[in-house]
């Protein structure tokens, strides 16, 4: 028992496996808590862009030229 004990402790394989699983569950959480707000702001932007171009379509002449 006490020669497996010594194996288990000295073992590192499973060590990178734990490793990835962190930085996999990191990337998760800062996904999670980042992409409700950049979500809002990429929506601002792009209505502004909509009213902005709507704007300009009713203060255009419509005749097509120039």
């Amino acid at each position: 028992m006490k020669t497996y004990w010594n194996r288990f402790i000295r073992d590192e394989e499973g060590a990178s496996g734990i490793e990835y699983a962190l930085v996999a569950a990191m990337v998760a959480i800062a996904l999670v808590t980042f992409v409700g707000p950049i979500n809002e702001a990429i929506s601002e932007i792009f209505d502004k862009i909509q009213k902005a171009i709507e704007k300009a379509a009713k203060n255009s002449s419509g005749t097509g030229e120039g």
